[in-house]
């Protein structure tokens, strides 16, 4: 055995353990509480000169959609049908962009299965 024996643990002892245990704990909280502002958040998506305009929300629901009366031709409905996929994904992509840097403060940048 080696000088001074084997205490059977990690150096410093369990005030590490209990250290390490807050610390996930903590982010445990703080990765709660992010996930609830990033669901209560509101993103604005626009398309065609913001003809098309629509609020999505962090659960991914849209919450407003206004469309401009000059793009709704009855001849071409496909043109309607993207503009608020359009809209969509922009908003879509910045809540994307806004959650994973919320998110990324909190963890250091680890990707979570979330």
């Amino acid at each position: 055995m080696a000088k001074g024996g084997f205490r059977g643990g990690i150096p410093g002892g369990m005030g590490n353990m209990g250290n390490l245990m807050a610390q996930a704990q903590k982010m445990q909280r703080d990765l709660e509480a992010a996930q609830t502002e990033i669901k209560n958040m509101r993103i604005t998506g626009t398309a065609g000169g913001e003809q098309v305009k629509l609020v999505l929300g962090g659960d991914h629901r849209i919450y407003e959609l206004e469309i401009s009366k000059d793009v709704i031709d009855p001849e071409d409905p496909e043109m309607l049908a993207d503009l608020i996929m359009a809209a969509y994904n922009s908003a879509s992509e910045e809540l994307a962009a806004v959650s994973d840097e919320k998110m990324g403060k909190i963890t250091g940048g680890v990707k979570m299965p979330f």
